[in-house]
C-alpha cells in the first residue's frame, strides 16, 4: 500500500466534498431529542441523516449498500454495508445528533453558522461526531482505491448519543445477527490530548444524570416577612449536595460510586501526563487566577477518567439577576450530573445518590430525585499484540510520534453494549477532541489537518486487521 497516495486521497476526498458537507451539516440544529422533545415533528434529525446518507450514496463505494432504518418513536440510524473480499467483519460508530447551543460563542462564532478559520470548523456537531462517518467511509474507500483486500465493513451511524442511547438497543434487536460478531470495532467519537499525535481511548466513564427538586412553600413570599422563619431551598440544596460530595475537595462520598484503579490505567495516565504535562489542565479557558484542583497532571488525568464527579449543569426557580425581587424562593430544581468509573454499576450509583438525596429531608421540605438515569462506563479488554502495534505504526507513519493511550472522561454507552455483547472483539477508540476543541461548550471546532490524518490512521489500522484475517 502507497501510504503517500492513500493521504492524498483522503485530503482530495476532505477538500473535495466532505468540508462542505460538514459545514451544511453544522447549519442542522439536529439537537438530540433529551434536548428537542419535538425533534420528529421539527424535521432536523431527518434533515441530518439524508445529508449523511446522499453523501455515503455519492462515494460509489463498490458494493456499499447505504440504508436509513426506522423504528417508530425512535430515531433513526445509518447503516452503511460495504462488501469485503475477507471472512469477519469491522464495525465502525458515530453519532449524529448534536447538544444543545449553549453561551458565550465569540464574536462571529455560533452554533449552528459554520466558520473556517485558522484551518477549524467552528460549530456544533462537526467534531462531536459529525464527522466520523465522513472520515470512516473516506478511509474505507482509500483502502479500496489501492485493491487492499479488507473484511465487511459496517458503519453505524446513531442520532440519540447525546440522549444516552436510549433508541440504539432497539434499534440492535432489530438488526439481530446482521453483522455477526464484529472482530474489530473503531470508534471516532473520543478526545485526543494534543494535535501532534493519535490518542488512543482505553476506558470511559459512565454518566447518572436526574433532577433534584426541592420545594419550602406553594408561592415566593416577600424576603423581609419569610426569611428567618421559612428555610431557604437554597440552603437546603447546599445540606443535600454535601451528603454524596465534599464541597471543599470535590471528592465523592458514596463508596458505591468508587472503585479500584486498575495498575495498567495507572500508568497510562502517568505516562499521557508526561506527554501533555501542564496542558492537561491548560487545555481549560481559566479565567485569570483560576487554578486546578491539583498541580499533579497525572492525578488531574485519573481525577477526569476513574474518578466520580459531580456537576450541576442547569437549574430552575432562580430568577435572572436582574428581574430578581425581595422573595424566597419556594422551589428550586438543579440537574445534576454525575461522571462514575469506568467499572462502576450505574444502577447500584442511581439507587445510593437517590437515597443519600432524598432521605430525612431537612425541616421536611419536599424532595426529589426525579428522571434519574444512569449508564455505566467502560474499560476496555487488553489489546491484542497485532492491534496495539498497529496504533503505534499508524501515528508514527503518519503523525510522525508515538501513539498515546488514555481513560475519556466522556461516556459512549454503545462501547459498553458492545463489550457486553461481543466479548471478545478488540476497541479502537479514537477522536479529534482535542484542547479547546470544547465539545457541548461555545467555540466547539473541528481541527481539520489532524482529522485527515486521523482518517489515514483509521486506513492503516483497518489494513492491518486485514492481515489478521488474510
Amino acid at each position: 500500500m502507497d501510504l503517500e497516495r492513500l493521504q492524498a486521497r483522503i485530503a482530495r476526498t476532505w477538500d473535495d466534498s466532505i468540508l462542505d458537507r460538514l459545514t451544511a451539516y453544522v447549519r442542522i440544529p439536529n439537537k438530540s431529542p433529551m434536548f428537542d422533545p419535538q425533534w420528529e415533528r421539527n424535521g432536523y434529525m431527518e434533515a441530518a441523516v439524508k445529508l449523511m446518507a446522499d453523501w455515503c450514496h455519492a462515494q460509489q463505494v463498490p458494493g456499499a449498500r447505504v440504508e436509513v432504518r426506522r423504528l417508530p418513536g425512535r430515531t433513526p440510524l445509518l447503516l452503511v454495508d460495504v462488501p469485503g473480499e475477507l471472512p469477519g467483519c469491522a464495525l465502525l460508530y458515530g453519532h449524529l445528533d448534536k447538544q444543545p447551543e449553549f453561551t458565550g460563542w465569540l464574536p462571529g462564532l455560533g452554533p449552528w453558522e459554520p466558520v473556517i478559520r485558522n484551518g477549524r470548523l467552528y460549530g456544533r456537531g462537526a467534531a462531536d461526531d459529525g464527522y466520523a462517518v465522513f472520515s470512516s467511509l473516506t478511509a474505507i474507500a482509500a483502502l479500496k482505491e489501492q485493491q487492499v483486500r479488507l473484511p465487511r465493513c459496517v458503519l453505524l451511524i446513531e442520532a440519540c448519543e447525546e440522549s444516552g442511547s436510549v433508541d440504539l438497543p432497539a434499534h440492535l434487536a432489530a438488526l439481530g445477527d446482521t453483522f455477526g460478531e464484529p472482530s474489530l470495532v473503531v470508534c471516532l467519537d473520543a478526545e485526543c490530548g494534543n494535535y501532534e499525535q493519535m490518542w488512543c481511548t482505553t476506558s470511559l466513564r459512565g454518566n447518572l444524570v436526574g433532577t433534584l427538586r426541592i420545594r419550602v412553600l406553594t408561592e415566593g413570599v416577600h424576603s423581609g416577612m419569610a426569611t428567618g422563619i421559612a428555610p431557604t431551598p437554597f440552603r437546603i440544596l447546599e445540606q443535600i449536595l454535601a451528603r454524596i460530595e465534599n464541597p471543599v475537595t470535590g471528592d465523592v462520598l458514596l463508596d458505591e460510586l468508587h472503585v479500584e484503579l486498575p495498575r495498567d490505567r495507572r500508568a497510562q495516565a502517568a505516562a499521557a501526563a508526561q506527554v501533555l504535562g501542564p496542558e492537561v489542565a491548560g487545555k481549560l479557558p481559566w479565567v485569570s487566577g483560576v487554578h486546578p484542583v491539583s498541580n499533579d497532571p497525572t492525578e488531574l488525568i485519573i481525577n477526569s477518567t476513574w474518578r466520580a464527579t459531580l456537576a450541576i449543569t442547569g437549574a430552575d426557580g432562580l430568577p435572572p439577576v436582574g428581574s430578581a425581587g425581595n422573595v424566597l424562593l419556594p422551589e428550586l430544581a438543579v440537574k445534576l450530573s454525575l461522571r462514575l468509573p469506568p467499572t462502576c454499576d450505574a444502577a447500584r450509583a442511581e439507587r445510593a445518590v437517590r437515597e443519600a438525596l432524598e432521605r430525612e429531608p431537612p425541616y421536611g421540605a419536599q424532595v426529589r430525585f426525579e428522571d434519574g438515569s444512569g449508564n455505566s462506563g467502560w474499560n476496555a479488554p487488553a489489546f491484542a499484540p497485532w492491534l496495539e502495534q498497529s496504533i503505534t505504526r499508524a501515528s508514527q507513519a503518519v503523525y510522525g510520534k508515538s501513539a498515546v493511550h488514555i481513560g475519556c472522561g466522556g461516556t459512549i454507552p454503545f462501547m459498553g453494549m458492545l463489550g457486553e455483547r461481543f466479548p471478545r472483539t478488540q476497541f479502537f477508540i479514537t477522536g479529534v477532541l482535542g484542547p479547546q476543541a470544547n465539545a457541548h461548550g461555545p467555540n466547539e471546532f473541528l481541527h481539520i489537518e489532524y482529522t485527515k490524518k486521523l482518517t489515514a490512521c483509521v486506513s492503516l489500522v483497518l489494513a492491518d486487521h486485514a492481515k489478521t484475517i488474510g
